[in-house]
């Protein structure tokens, strides 16, 4: 051995400095940064050569929990680690105890199942060997060599991707990377093996975000496109092929060799979509990392990724589906994608998964169908595919009973699916959810599903069996709960049975109509005893116990109370003007006037006029009250102005109060007469209104002097331009022509509004709301027979 030279390097001398302490972003673990100093001495120990290199270490902490002592596990990292420094030790502590209460994030806990570190090892991966940073190079070489050791090459390389702390060398080895690349793309179609062990090593460093623009580099994204595409046409041949050798078998059921044939068939298409699974679940998770990016995201879209990964819903593998519904998950917050799952029927194969054992592949199709609960065409999916009675036995599973409530309640916002809920378990778990609640608050989602299922009749019947509905008002009126009143106020507008429960609660309800009381819970309250249209209830005595006349009266003035508590009031007040001793009492206290005054203040609120109407209506079928509105009030006026509203539903109730004032009011039924007239005929009338007298071809209009034989009248006041059925009528003008049309044929007996044995009105089927007219109820005057 030569001699070593004065000039040559003796002595190598490291410093490790600047020692910094932080957590992990991530998971429950140190991260330990440091500069090495590395300097080379000369042989008179005067330094040569000196480099700085920056250096991380990560202390992964497995046995911190909640229960773990920080004090005793923060001085066992720095015993065991050198490079922290015993003075950093409370440090230390703090960034324990910060990582022992740190919450994990839902999204960290959805991804957990993708993790690079939970993948199980496939057929094929296992070898005897343990791969070393130091070797990459010699696993590189093998990259070049036959398939088998092209696999084991890729195995070793997968190995060390694992470590996290491996890609940013791996990264560095410029070869790395592009030889696994190019091997990828030229050979994934001869070995399966191969191309997953691959997908595997870019799927590592796909889980990290900074990595991310290297794996689009290699256009990796594209490629396991192509192979999902790929694998997914092989899978529908493998599936052709077994149904003919089945097909065969069962036709020569005798012959052996077909049975066998059919058998190891069979077991090699086992195999192979085992491989096949694990395959598309490495390449889907890479694509799903990749899809943070959203334009890389809408690039996969264009490629159909939707119509994939809907097809490979029809696997068992759990695996493959949780990864499957993961994407389908994410995909499905934008329109268009949401949209090519329901082309592809999407629910209907989500619906066979519901209820399944595997409790996070369950809890992630319920988030999927949850996202697309919010369309209705899917809704209506749902529905067809039985969903409703699935989701209703999952309200007794604690874990997943939030998510499925979500679900429901958006199928129920549907009338046409509210009925499907009677049928099933789901109203006695409610309500079982609703009662165990005690005294605490409760869920909004599950008073709102009840809410919902409170307005279908079959529903309401099945909430009210037993004592329901008198827990339900136990607990409204003791706790004041606005959400149960409003479920309690959709169960009071069935009629039938349901309604009649009611009669027990009246005096409950109108207890709670005071001052004291919020105007939210008093609107509820209100609107569900205005529904209580029952023959059997006297309202006249609810009005005098709970002194409610005045309290109604007061909130009619404009500005008194919120819009919302004054039209419940209307509402109330109809309702109990149908009782003739109710209206009396409200006629003598001025609420008419009150009401007149309310409609000039909300005349451009068509609820408010209405309602307001509706009241006149029902108050006109009394005496007491019908001798106010027409003589004491302009409320006549008001309804004539009101008959040709652009709305239809107050121009009915109009029509029909008007009528029965005209026939019981000579006066009046004249200028209802004249001016439904006038509005019937106003085309015609302002043509011969506006004809100048210069105007050729209808000479026989005017006088000799040029005047018009009407003179300057109006031209209603001309009797002899009314026809009865013998001619000219008398001059009283009173009765249009279509009066006598209709009298002849029958028509207004039929309706109820004339009796020809008395001038008395007859009402037929007097309605019990403002729009409870029955769409082919025939009306006084009917504007399409009337020539113009």
């Amino acid at each position: 051995m030569r001699k070593m030279d004065s000039g040559d390097p003796r002595y190598l001398k490291r410093r490790v400095r600047g020692c910094t302490l932080d957590v992990h972003p991530t998971e429950n673990a140190l991260i330990v940064q440091y500069e090495v100093e590395a300097t080379i001495l000369g042989e008179l120990g005067a330094p040569m050569v000196g480099e700085r290199k920056e250096c991380q270490k990560i202390i992964r902490l497995k046995s911190l929990n909640s229960n773990t002592d920080i004090s005793s596990l923060a001085q066992k990292v720095v015993e065991e680690c050198r490079l922290i420094h015993p003075s950093k030790l409370r440090e230390v502590e703090q960034l324990l105890f910060y990582l022992q209460h740190r919450k994990q994030s839902n999204d960290n806990q959805e991804k957990k199942c993708i993790s690079s570190r939970d993948f199980k090892s496939y057929q094929g991966m296992e070898l005897d060997e343990e791969a070393s940073i130091n070797n990459i190079d010699e696993y590189v070489e093998l990259l070049y060599e036959d398939i088998q050791e092209k696999i084991r090459g890729a195995t070793l390389i997968f190995q060390l991707a694992r470590n996290p702390d491996n890609l940013e060398e791996l990264i560095q080895n410029e070869t790395v990377l592009g030889a696994l690349a190019r091997v990828l793309r030229e050979e994934w179609k001869q070995s399966v093996d191969l191309a997953t062990t691959i997908i595997y090593i870019f799927f590592c460093f796909s889980s990290f975000s900074q990595f991310h623009g290297l794996v689009t580099h290699f256009k990796i994204g594209a490629l396991c496109m192509n192979i999902i595409e790929h694998e997914l046409k092989r899978y529908d041949l493998w599936q052709d092929e077994l149904q003919k050798k089945k097909k065969a078998y069962e036709e020569f059921s005798d012959n052996q060799n077909l049975k066998k044939e059919h058998e190891k068939s069979f077991r090699k298409y086992q195999s192979l979509l085992i491989k096949q699974e694990q395959l598309l679940t490495v390449a889907l998770c890479l694509l799903l990392n990749l899809a943070e990016d959203t334009r890389t995201e809408l690039k996969m879209r264009n490629k159909n990724i939707v119509h994939m990964l809907v097809k490979i819903l029809d696997r068992e593998d759990e695996e493959l589906l949780l990864v499957v519904i993961s994407f389908l998950k994410k995909l499905s917050i934008f329109l268009e994608n949401k949209n090519d799952m329901a082309e592809t029927f999407a629910v209907g194969k989500l619906a066979r998964l519901v209820p399944c054992e595997h409790e996070e592949l369950l809890s992630t199709t319920l988030r999927l169908l949850l996202n697309l609960s919010f369309d209705t065409s899917l809704r209506s999916q749902m529905v067809q595919a039985g969903l409703v009675p699935k989701l209703s036995s999952l309200l007794a599973d604690e874990g997943q009973r939030q998510l499925s409530m979500c679900i429901l309640y958006h199928i129920s916002m549907d009338d046409r699916f509210k009925s499907t809920f009677a049928d099933t378990d789901c109203i006695p778990q409610l309500m079982k959810m609703v009662f165990d609640c005690g005294e605490e608050k409760m869920d909004v989602e599950l008073i709102s599903l009840c809410i919902n299922l409170a307005a279908n009749k079959s529903n309401a019947q099945v909430i009210c069996e037993g004592t329901g509905l008198k827990m339900l008002m136990k607990r409204a009126v003791k706790m004041k709960d606005v959400l149960v009143m409003k479920m309690i106020r959709n169960l009071s507008q069935h009629n039938g049975p349901t309604k009649s429960l009611f009669l027990d609660h009246v005096g409950d309800l109108a207890a709670q109509i005071t001052e004291e009381e919020t105007e939210e819970f008093v609107i509820e309250c209100l609107g569900t005893l205005a529904n209580l249209t029952i023959p059997d209830l006297d309202w006249a005595l609810v009005l005098k116990e709970y002194n409610l006349v005045l309290y109604l009266k007061d909130r009619l003035k404009p500005g008194s109370a919120e819009d919302d508590l004054i039209l419940e009031v209307v509402i109330m007040i109809g309702t109990v003007s149908m009782d003739d001793s109710c209206a009396a009492m409200l006629a003598k206290s001025g609420i008419i006037p009150a009401l007149i005054e309310l409609l000039n203040a909300q005349q451009e609120d068509d609820e408010f006029v209405c309602q307001i109407v509706y009241v006149f209506y029902q108050m006109v079928f009394h005496k007491a009250t019908r001798d106010v509105i027409i003589k004491d009030t302009q409320a006549p006026a008001y309804l004539i102005d009101l008959m040709h509203d652009k709305n239809a539903e107050i121009r009915k109730v109009c029509d029909n109060t008007l009528d029965i004032i005209a026939e019981y009011d000579e006066e009046w039924g004249k200028k209802i007469q004249t001016e439904k007239f006038r509005w019937y005929n106003a085309q015609w009338l302002e043509m011969v209104e506006n004809r100048q007298m210069d105007e050729a071809g209808e000479p026989f209009l005017y006088e000799e002097d040029g005047e018009s034989f009407i003179g300057n009248r109006d031209i209603l006041e001309r009797p002899d331009l009314f026809y009865s059925a013998d001619g000219i009528i008398s001059a009283d003008a009173a009765i249009s022509p279509e009066f006598y049309t209709d009298f002849y044929s029958g028509e207004l007996t039929q309706t109820g509004y004339m009796s020809s044995s008395s001038d008395h009105f007859v009402p037929s089927d007097r309605p019990v709301s403002a729009y409870g007219f029955r769409p082919d109820e025939h009306f006084f005057y009917n504007s399409t027979n009337i020539p113009r």
